[in-house]
């Protein structure tokens, strides 16, 4: 499981961060799912080797515009690659209204369908590769994360169980395999009862914008990483008094501590912090900041990162695969 960071800026971009918009690759290599779609993403999306094609799903986790204004756009244009296999999208329910209102003003057919899951009723979204449950948080709308766990984690076929519930050999056994469930003599036979695994299962838990970072714990039971916004530090929201519905860098990173979380990765920093600073602030002040609450793995997102979880848990910085990517390290 793989993590690309798309667009890592708050509200608006800057010369080196473009808006909210997060990858997540499973570990077959082709299919990737998008959590969030800032403005601008598909430009984002042109200088890494992901492709529309490839794209399994997408999680939006509010209607604020730096997370989903990127939409329609992207759709459009997978639409006019001729892409036509449909497209989960877990959302908040306006979405829905909103892009298809857009469409039907513009004119803009899609040669695939758009199939909806309305995240305010959600229990979990699965593929067979992930599992999907959403996470209510706190923010000046309805907000959600979401917690990905992988659904087959080094799985082996439990002949016994086969065997005993009579599922003949053949194209059956290797549909269950791959995590497909079947139906067998009016029975729906879940794939997941007969694999069993050889190791944990991976799990990263990436929230949206949220002032209660403790509204996760229950998501982060068990989870390898979270990726979580930290969008100012605590002196900006003592100084303005006001934080905007917004977590400070020591909010999420005492968080993230009493969690026990091995690996924190924030993102969704404030245009008010740059590199080498400005007017006093820089993003090293954030990275100073979480680093006085948190003692595990820590990591600054920034456009372009790409980090891999290895199936022993352990999260590490990837050979970049996006042209003209910055180089990044952990704290």
């Amino acid at each position: 499981m793989d993590l690309l960071f798309l667009g890592t800026s708050s509200a608006t971009p800057t010369r080196a961060r473009n808006v909210s918009a997060t990858a997540l690759l499973d570990d077959s290599g082709k299919g990737w799912y998008l959590i969030d779609c800032g403005e601008g993403t598909q430009h984002r999306l042109l200088r890494t080797p992901l492709s529309l094609h490839g794209l399994r799903a997408l999680f939006i986790t509010h209607v604020h515009g730096d997370h989903c204004y990127g939409l329609p756009g992207l759709l459009a244009s997978a639409g006019m690659a001729r892409r036509e296999e449909p497209l989960d999208i877990v959302a908040p329910a306006a979405i829905e209204a909103w892009l298809r209102a857009t469409f039907d003003m513009s004119r803009t057919a899609l040669p695939f369908e758009l199939r909806f899951h309305p995240v305010e009723t959600l229990e979990q979204w699965r593929s067979p590769q992930l599992h999907v449950e959403p996470a209510e948080l706190s923010h000046r709308v309805p907000c959600y994360g979401y917690r990905f766990t992988e659904a087959r984690p080094d799985p082996k076929l439990a002949i016994d169980r086969l065997e005993r519930d009579g599922i003949p050999r053949g194209p059956l056994w290797g549909q269950l395999a791959r995590g497909h469930d079947i139906e067998l003599d009016g029975r729906t036979l879940r794939s997941e009862r007969y694999l069993d695994f050889a190791r944990a299962p991976r799990r990263i838990v990436i929230g949206g914008d949220n002032d209660r970072p403790e509204l996760l714990a229950r998501a982060c039971e068990g989870a390898q990483v979270l990726v979580h916004e930290a969008t100012y530090t605590e002196a900006l929201v003592h100084a303005t008094g006001n934080p905007f519905g917004h977590s400070t860098a020591a909010q999420v990173a005492t968080f993230a501590e009493q969690a026990n979380l091995p690996n924190l990765v924030l993102t969704h920093f404030s245009a008010r912090y740059q590199p080498g600073g400005r007017a006093g602030r820089s993003v090293e002040d954030i990275r100073s900041e979480a680093a006085r609450h948190y003692r595990g793995q820590l990591f600054l997102a920034q456009d372009f990162l790409h980090l891999k979880l290895r199936k022993d848990g352990a999260l590490e910085v990837a050979e970049t695969t996006a042209a003209a990517a910055p180089a990044a390290a952990p704290a």
